[in-house]
């Protein structure tokens, strides 16, 4: 059989399919960006016909520059935008509404109400979640409750709930899979993550009817098969995981206390804790990093919303740098004297804080703040809500003072910015070879279940270092940078008035 992967990355802003030989070398890709859709302020969403689209112009993008055929494929590996809900007709396929989007805020009151009713401690007992707009439960709720029918359509039987990657599994299936995978399951607010089902008593809390939900499955399993009409041939679909846990899997963080971070639209830290559900303290998440052969394991994990998008908002909004790989050269060029912080809250913020009302905010701009000044501030917003989540892993005893970051997506091809972050955590961070670690975990999934890549331990001793980071700052300039920060994410919080 051959050992050419099809990874479908299926990302917020963009989609991409690869494909990836045998030697985890990328053969082919092709990508493209899609329309962000913002109804009202803070309400962001997805039109999933389009996103559909993008997902069979991509793949043949990348089989033509791969110079395959769809007949050379093994497998197809899934990995998708996480909680990002879409409600779609049984018997059309055809959604309710546009996907909404896991940044999107609209359900923020009616999550506060359920926190205010003692409903918290039961949903992160179960989930390893906080109650939260960000998850995909109260946007399944709100769509049942706003678009005319939903609700009866749903209690009927005659309408499907899934994340991305379902929404994609039937699709591909030509409407037979009506399925997903445990870590994709794990961040809806609906799933019981040491249960391993969806919970009856969740789903009453939101009001939800079971008949909405997929099957459960692990994260590489026969999810079925494209449909022959799409590519001319069946090709198995054998992997599917949310987009960090697939990063985790590529980063080959397969043993407890070793840690990935993902820098794409958002920025998401994922500490394995191995075969045990760590609870933290510090209001970071537990969730399944991966489930393989029945067997789940954990992981903590830290969610910032704005990381890469805070590029693109200079580059789109403020229109100061006119291509996102410029801001890393501005930054280095900005003037030592100035400190100037930006806390990124367009959509709220994320762990630890979960301020789902505070908003963006700009700090310490002088008549000598410029373009250059600020490009640095949002490159060091990343790096500082990176160091806010180790350090809350730290205090939760998860991870030792000996971490090593490894570290994927597209602002890690920064140099100036993945310096800056090993100086901020006062620890180093490894850049691999492969940087498209999600996609190549979604590969390794498939291709491991097809029989043609090598075991989790094989996978392992292939993972290469391209560049170390040691920290160079000293420890009064990071803890004065770091004092800066919390000063301003203090002031941010929409609790300070």
């Amino acid at each position: 059989m051959s050992g050419y992967i099809l990874a479908i990355d299926q990302g917020t802003t963009s989609t991409r399919a690869i494909v990836f030989d045998d030697g985890f070398r990328i053969v082919g890709v092709g990508q493209q960006e899609f329309a962000q859709v913002f109804p009202q302020s803070g309400w962001v969403e997805h039109d999933a016909e389009e996103i559909w689209k993008t997902v069979l112009a991509t793949i043949r993008t990348a089989l033509a520059d791969a110079s395959l055929s769809a007949a050379d494929i093994a497998a197809i590996g899934i990995t998708n935008q996480r909680e990002t809900t879409v409600v779609w007709e049984r018997d059309t396929g055809k959604p309710i509404h546009n996907a909404i989007v896991w940044q999107d805020r609209r359900t923020a009151a009616f999550c506060r109400r359920l926190v205010a009713d003692g409903a918290e401690p039961m949903v992160t007992e179960k989930t390893g979640l906080i109650v939260d707009s960000y998850f995909s439960g109260t946007k399944l709720r709100w769509l049942l409750d706003h678009v005319d029918g939903a609700r009866a359509a749903a209690e009927a039987g005659r309408l499907a709930f899934g994340t991305i990657d379902s929404f994609l599994l039937w699709r591909l299936t030509g409407g037979r899979v009506h399925a997903t995978d445990a870590t994709n399951a794990s961040r809806t607010m609906l799933f019981d993550i040491q249960a391993n089902r969806w919970d009856d008593e969740l789903l009453a809390l939101l009001d939800i009817p079971a008949s909405l939900l997929p099957e459960v499955m692990d994260c590489a399993a026969r999810f079925g098969e494209t449909d022959p009409g799409l590519f001319g041939v069946a090709i198995p679909i054998l992997g599917m995981a949310g987009d960090q846990h697939a990063a985790t899997v590529g980063q080959a963080c397969f043993q407890p206390g070793m840690m990935k971070a993902t820098y794409g639209t958002g920025c998401f830290a994922v500490l394995n804790t191995g075969s045990e559900k760590v609870t933290s303290k510090n209001r970071l998440l537990s969730t399944v990093a991966y489930r393989l052969d029945g067997v789940t394991t954990y992981a903590l994990e830290g969610s910032i919303f704005i990381a890469g998008a805070a590029v693109q908002w200079l580059r789109d909004g403020l229109k100061i740098v006119e291509r996102s790989d410029r801001s890393g050269p501005m930054a280095a060029a900005a003037s030592e004297t100035e400190e100037v912080y930006l806390v990124p809250a367009f959509t709220g913020l994320g762990a630890p804080w979960w301020d789902a009302d505070a908003r963006g905010a700009i700090y310490g701009l002088t008549r000598n703040t410029g373009p250059n000044e600020i490009a640095r501030a949002a490159l060091e917003a990343v790096c500082f809500q990176t160091a806010d989540l180790l350090d809350a892993m730290r205090r939760d005893g998860a991870a030792s003072g000996e971490t090593v970051l490894r570290v994927d997506g597209g602002m890690v091809a920064s140099d100036w910015t993945m310096q800056r972050l090993a100086d901020l955590l006062a620890a180093p961070v490894d850049r691999p070879v492969v940087l498209e670690t999600t996609a190549l975990g979604a590969a390794w999934l498939a291709g491991h279940k097809a029989g043609v890549w090598p075991d989790r331990d094989g996978f392992s001793a292939r993972w290469r270092l391209e560049r170390r980071f040691e920290p160079e700052m000293d420890a009064v300039t990071r803890g004065r940078k770091l004092s800066g920060w919390q000063d301003a994410v203090r002031r941010t919080l929409s609790k300070a008035g």
